[in-house]
């Protein structure tokens, strides 16, 4: 990149504000842009009467767009074919892009390299809330420009590259819903005709309080919504715990917030987790070993069934104000299939989570790809 020429976007970059005046009865696709280089997309489709200025800036393909409010966050990008004539406020700039210099392609490469996100944050300024980008600054920064030839083997081999990403990535999460498609199959399986019994009758809940010790420190956990499990907090110190209750979580205990639990905020304890806290917004309840198996029963209430049900016992109207009554959570109705068929059911769970877990590191790993080769092109 060293023997490159570097060139003032303003030499590459020219303002084009294509103002129109909106027809309230008529309809306009409206752009967003995605924050640290991830490009421009549609935001919706309006009529013009539902849109606040009667008047907006309409784009155009392969122009390079810009929000002066969150550019130092890398909301830019350049116009795709499928945004041709979509309009945005004038807190959107667009400028042409002068092709005979610089391809589209290439400024749009160059404008998902962190080093781009950081001169558009050297070209913002103001107050807190208030920083906007100088349009003046923005087109004095410089950018590596190699000549056209160059500029099109660089976007060639960067849009293979990315395309081949992509195939990857699409092949991995299909991988992910046949996991879960076939997980949820034999699920449905093994409940068909299993008994129903109340959750009080097979996982009854169990307190276990904790008598603080002022010179004591306790390790904390908490629990993530939406299924995603436990997480350990910092320790608490016996001596600055006051109006708090802890109770003690064992290996293999079902963990509810009970301000949480309607959306999906539960999970299993595992060996990590024994004999560590939660406070009393957490309840836990104990599976009979002869009976019912935890990672089985948090499928099922994890399941669009057994969150409504949750969701039933959740008294309250409103975000924190639902919570989990305990005579409710008791009274829930659970498919109770044999022990064997449970224990058959969470060797496939297991498996299937080995797998997600192959499949997120080297989907983590593919998403560092592309960044890794922005890096060996630009520097």
């Amino acid at each position: 990149m060293s023997q490159w020429p570097s060139v003032p976007l303003g030499e590459l970059l020219s303002p084009n504000a294509d103002r129109i005046q909106l027809d309230p009865d008529q309809t306009y696709a409206q752009v967003t842009a995605r924050l640290w280089g991830k490009g421009l997309a549609l935001r919706g489709r309006v009529k013009g009467s539902e849109i606040a200025a009667a008047q907006q800036n309409r784009v155009s393909t392969n122009q390079f767009v810009i929000s002066k409010i969150d550019a130092r966050h890398g909301a830019f990008g350049i116009v795709p074919p499928e945004l041709n004539g979509a309009v945005v406020s004038s807190d959107f700039p667009a400028f042409n892009v002068d092709s005979s210099k610089a391809l589209p392609e290439y400024v749009a490469w160059v404008a998902r390299t962190a080093w781009f996100i950081a001169i558009c944050k050297s070209a913002s300024e103001g107050s807190t809330n208030r920083v906007r980008l100088k349009e003046s600054r923005f087109l004095g920064q410089s950018i590596p420009l190699p000549n056209i030839t160059e500029q099109q083997a660089i976007v060639r081999k960067l849009g293979q590259a990315a395309s081949a990403l992509a195939t990857r990535g699409n092949a991995a999460t299909e991988v992910t819903a046949e996991i879960e498609a076939t997980l949820r199959a034999a699920f449905a399986r093994i409940i068909a005709d299993a008994p129903r019994l109340a959750m009080g009758d097979i996982a009854p809940l169990v307190r276990r309080p904790v008598s603080i010790d002022p010179d004591a420190s306790y390790p904390e956990l908490g629990v993530r919504s939406f299924g995603k499990g436990l997480f350990e907090k910092p320790d608490l110190i016996g001596a600055e715990l006051t109006w708090q209750s802890l109770y003690r979580i064992e290996e293999g205990d079902l963990v509810f917030s009970n301000i949480k639990a309607w959306e999906g905020a539960f999970a299993v304890a595992e060996r990590e987790h024994h004999c560590k806290h939660g406070s009393h917004r957490y309840l836990t309840c104990v599976p009979d070993a002869i009976r019912a198996t935890a990672p089985f029963l948090w499928y099922y209430l994890q399941s669009e069934e057994g969150l409504y049900q949750v969701s039933k016992a959740s008294a309250g109207s409103a975000d924190r104000n639902r919570t989990l009554a305990t005579k409710r959570l008791q009274a829930i109705k659970v498919p109770v299939p044999s022990l064997g068929a449970q224990l058959w059911f969470d060797s496939l769970q297991a498996k299937a989570r080995a797998a997600n877990v192959a499949q997120a590191e080297a989907t983590a790993h593919l998403h560092q790809l592309l960044p890794a080769m922005l890096g060996e092109v630009f520097g």
